[in-house]
């Protein structure tokens, strides 16, 4: 056995414990004795009333501990003084089992240790707050994995996986999390420990052995109700676990026919005990894996071919209906991907997977699957991949299913509530047929997803739960359940019962074995603390009182500053059409609805590949990720933080640390714009608070840089002089550490757009912003020079005696949106006669040529703003589209070094506009392109350079950005299109970036080296 105190994560950058409000004795109890977070006030709170549900409860605190020692301190004092406990991970429970009014462990912070390992056993034991991918990627050097594969991997912790007996996609051949977990060592009610696992006939002794004894009771006194009324099929989570001790068949997931005690408190969402480390059975890791995508005309046929698909043997059959894939398509990120996947306009696509140790039988399932669709009526629908990329991105677009359908905008929304009913497969055309006229009954349409494989369909009606919603809830429930029952499947399949499916627990089982699950929780928890009134005595699912949007919910008055009509909108369930906006149609209701796009999901946890949430990633503090954002937003806008609204200090405090990375615009399955957002709460801080002298510098740059790059020795003398740089920085509030950007003769200042050759399809104008302007000119002249080298006739962005164009974006960092539109009405009357003409407009920094397509948009301006967006290119995109078009004429050669590493702003990325610069560099013979898989590089503006926030700069950067470019060949040449992204680098790894312009115009001749030096 291999001992372990290691973690497969990066511990937070923030090791100071936060003691977020002490009004009660409670609070400051857990305040003086633990080391971790303890957090009572408002915000907080509210962070955690919600889950990935319709619910919100607030709870009477929360406590982060730091390590096992301070949850077991923390459950003491808890217990000492009557608090209920509620043990939470990531939050994405969909039922509503993580909100209540308890005090609430979140154990995903810090309690994320691999404890012990053994390959040759195949078990690993963890502390609960270990996010599944997270423990796998650990795991995968050994070949191993845990193969209970949730969507929500990336987040989700294993805690929580055992808390609603999770599933995943491959349960058909690998079992739920029941059939997975080997032992799990918990605290109980009363204080003690225990070990939960296999238990032999000899007595047990202590309070365990009690626990045994009254269980055993239990089961043998409802034998033949456990035989008769619970479910035969593989998925149902309903309840207890009580069979277990099934007398008469016991069930698969025994322990060599010995009853495994750890079973009864999987899916038992916390109501038992705490988990404080569970041991898991691992499987190895297939060698190899095929996918074959069906397109079915229909989607009855879907659900009708399932049963026959099954017989092939995959090891996943997964739905992705008509709504999904319209979703996606529109979905930046995901259209290539799903596009790649079709056979025509299919109604409902299966993703059929097959595994194991060699390729060639594989494919030959493969073959088996398009023969079995013709003999099925459906020849050449089935589209074959063996590629591990391609499969593993049509994956993540089935993975991200459920929050891509929550991307609906409008009121009505896909509400989870019957989404786990579970049927026997040879049933599964006929109820989803029946289930769908059931919702057309009631005016609404459902959508469709999951795991064909087993006859577990996620089904979510829409429903407006503002208005009627809650009534038609109810009586779908009802109608839902008599189908379940006629054709004797599982109401409860997946997702667990929490409090919208709770009430349910007795209409499944039946009230002798209701009975014996209330027993069972006073067995184990005779006073009700854990996460009370869960399984046994829940609210009534449609009790409005725990709905996040209760009837009498409403915004508080205020006047945005940009325009948010296009989130106020109606949708009609049945069409799928957006209709006349609802609710008045104003600024204010369509920003409140942009914020409460987020459902909670917590996608924006995710550490993997994306740019989604750098603050997070380096503190891993609900209140530093997007969800916590929109939840505290939310509670704002809504008047339940106070009357200050986004002028308030909650949501000042919340968005510190957000970096305007636009990663959450992209990653964000439901389409969060938190940046966007942003700016409406700084400008509310900025209308009532003012400005500082540092906010002032940095907002008014663009207004005194053409100054400032005339005296720019002198300027730049006070960074030279380390006494009298020190003093300024401190002065105006920047880290010392930090070397500030130098003003250099303006690359405009003999550069104007008139007097030029007139106007034709070979006329390109760039738009040279500030930093390119005045601080690094030889980017621009290395644009220039390779445009004029292509043939382009190059005009720029200024008019003789006037100051240079400028994005804007300096000022809306400080809330200034009106000089920001004043700026933008500026740039759109210069350079409407481009835009006219058809002359592209290109620039260089990512984050001020991508507001023309952005912020641009959301100042009113209308078509003249759409116009511009729609002919506004990044250096890169313009020279990939000419070049795709036949008219870009670039003869490049070899340069110093042969290879690039290259890093993509955030801003790149957040508009799919990367991959251009990694084509352009490889138009560069002999130059081998390697990208950096990084978030933010963490200066985003200014951001990088305030005095209170350079550890979190830094903390970015070092989670893989600064660490690439350290080790990289000493001959790479480091690429980074943003000024920041290259201040970064230059500070932190010693290293010189250049922008992608500079090492194309290294190549255009034999002085290979002059540009570079230049740039």
């Amino acid at each position: 056995m291999t001992m372990l105190s290691t973690s497969p994560l990066v511990k937070p950058v923030h090791l100071v414990p936060s003691r977020a409000g002490s009004a009660s004795p409670l609070a400051r109890h857990l305040q003086r004795e633990l080391r971790g977070d303890v957090l009572f006030d408002a915000a907080n709170r509210g962070r955690y009333a919600t889950d990935a549900s319709i619910y919100q409860m607030t709870p009477i605190g929360v406590v982060v501990p730091r390590d096992q020692a301070d949850l077991v301190l923390a459950l003491d004092i808890a217990r000492d003084s009557g608090a209920p406990i509620l043990a939470r991970g990531a939050g994405t429970s969909q039922c509503g089992q993580t909100v209540g009014e308890a005090l609430v462990i979140d154990n995903s912070k810090w309690l994320n240790n691999v404890v012990s390992f053994d390959p040759v056993a195949r078990l690993v034991t963890v502390e609960p707050g270990i996010v599944l991918d997270h423990l796998n990627a650990w795991l995968k050097p050994h070949g191993l994995w845990f193969p209970v594969d949730v969507s929500t991997g990336a987040q989700c912790t294993i805690g929580g996986m055992a808390g609603n007996n999770s599933c995943g996609s491959r349960s058909i051949e690998y079992g739920n999390m029941v059939h997975n977990v080997h032992a799990i060592d918990a605290i109980l009610a009363d204080g003690s420990q225990a070990n939960f696992g296999s238990v032999r006939q000899e007595p047990q002794s202590g309070r365990l052995g009690e626990i045994l004894a009254g269980l055993r009771e239990i089961a043998e006194r409802e034998c033949r109700e456990i035989v008769e009324r619970v479910p035969k099929v593989l998925r149902r989570v309903g309840g207890y676990n009580i069979d277990i001790f099934d007398c008469q068949n016991p069930r698969s997931y025994t322990d060599d026919g010995l009853a495994n005690l750890a079973h009864i408190l999987v899916g038992s969402e916390g109501t038992l005990a705490v988990s404080r480390q569970l041991t898991l059975k691992l499987s190895p890791l297939p060698v190899h894996k095929v996918l074959g995508v069906v397109s079915f005309p229909t989607f009855y046929q879907a659900m009708a071919m399932t049963q026959h698909i099954v017989k092939l043997g995959p090891t996943a059959v997964e739905l992705v209906d008509r709504t999904m894939i319209d979703l996606s398509m529109g979905n930046p990120a995901f259209r290539p991907v799903i596009e790649s996947a079709l056979v025509g306009s299919p109604q409902a696509i299966l993703l059929v997977e097959f595994a194991g140790e060699e390729l060639g039988p594989l494919l030959g399932r493969l073959d088996d699957l398009v023969v079995l669709m013709g003999d099925l009526g459906l020849p050449g629908a089935v589209i074959r991949m063996a590629d591990t990329g391609q499969q593993k991105a049509l994956w993540e677009v089935r993975k991200a299913g459920l929050n891509i359908m929550m991307s609906m905008k409008g009121d009505g929304k896909p509400v989870s509530f019957i989404e786990d009913c579970a049927v026997p497969l040879e049933h599964l055309a006929e109820y989803t047929e029946r289930l769908t006229s059931v919702f057309h009954r009631h005016g609404t349409e459902g959508t469709w997803y999951a795991h064909a494989s087993v006859g577990t369909l996620h089904v979510r009606p829409i429903l407006d739960m503002r208005r009627d919603g809650a009534g038609k809830m109810r009586a779908i429930a009802a109608e839902a359940a008599e189908l379940v029952r006629e054709y004797k499947g599982a109401f409860s399949g997946e997702h667990g019962d929490g409090l919208c499916r709770g009430e349910w627990v007795a209409w499944q089982y039946g009230p002798k074995l209701h009975q014996a699950f209330r027993d069972i929780k006073l067995l184990f928890d005779p006073q009700n603390r854990f996460n009370p009134d869960k399984i046994v005595q829940p609210p009534r699912m449609d009790d409005s009182r725990y709905f996040r949007f209760p009837p009498a919910y409403q915004t508080i008055p205020l006047k945005p500053m940009l325009d948010w009509s296009a989130w106020n909108v109606m949708r009609d369930p049945i069409s799928g059409q957006e209709t006349a906006p609802g609710l008045g149609g104003d600024r204010a209701q369509g920003l409140a609805k942009a914020v409460e796009m987020c459902n909670n999901n917590g996608h924006c946890r995710k550490f993997d590949a994306g740019t989604m949430c750098p603050s997070y990633r380096i503190t891993k503090d609900e209140k530093h990720v997007t969800r916590g954002r929109a939840n505290t937003l939310r509670l704002a806008l809504s008047g339940q933080l106070g009357s200050e609204g986004l002028a308030s200090r909650e949501v000042k405090d919340v968005l510190d640390l957000c970096v305007s990375c636009k990663g959450c615009k992209r990653d964000c399955p439901t389409g969060v714009d938190m940046a966007k957002i942003k700016i409406e709460a700084r400008s509310a801080w900025t209308q009532r608070h003012g400005l500082g002298l540092r906010e002032r510098l940095v907002a008014f740059m663009p207004r005194y840089a053409p100054w400032a790059s005339k005296m720019a020795p002198l300027v730049n003398l006070a960074d030279r002089i380390p006494l009298v740089s020190s003093m300024v920085k401190r002065w105006i509030g920047f880290a010392p550490e930090r070397s500030l950007p130098r003003f250099d003769r303006a690359f405009l200042a003999k550069r104007t757009a008139s007097g030029r050759t007139p106007i034709d399809k070979m006329t390109v104008l760039l738009f040279v912003d500030t930093f390119n302007n005045y601080m690094e000119p030889g980017n621009a002249a290395a644009a220039e020079r390779v445009l004029g080298a292509a043939g382009y006739d190059v005009h720029f962005s200024a008019a003789p005696g006037s100051r240079p164009l400028c994005c804007g974006r300096t000022f809306l960092a400080a809330g200034l949106v009106d000089e920001a539109k004043a700026e933008a009405r500026r740039a759109l009357d210069f350079l409407k006669p481009y835009v006219d003409a058809g002359v592209p407009i290109v620039g260089l920094e990512p984050s001020c040529l991508l507001s023309l397509r952005d912020e641009f948009l959301n100042y009113g301006f209308g078509d003249e703003a759409r116009r511009l967006a729609q002919s506004a290119y990044l250096f890169e995109e313009f020279l990939v589209r000419e070049k795709e078009a036949g008219r870009l004429q670039l003869k490049l050669n070899a340069v110093r070094g042969s290879k690039a590493l290259v890093h993509g702003h955030c801003h790149q990325k957040a508009f799919d506009a990367f991959r251009p610069v990694q084509t352009v560099l490889s138009w560069i013979p002999g130059l081998e392109v390697e990208t950096v898989e990084s978030s933010c590089c963490g200066m985003a503006g200014s951001f990088g350079y305030e005095a209170e926030h350079f550890e979190a700069s830094r903390a970015m950067a070092e989670l893989s950005l600064l660490p690439a470019v350290r080790s990289a060949d000493r001959d790479a040449v480091v690429v980074a299109d943003g000024t920041s992204c290259r201040h970064q680098i230059h500070d932190g790894a010693g290293t010189s970036a250049v922008h992608v312009a500079c090492l194309l115009a290294s190549a255009l001749d034999d002085e290979v080296d002059a540009l570079l030096r230049a740039g």
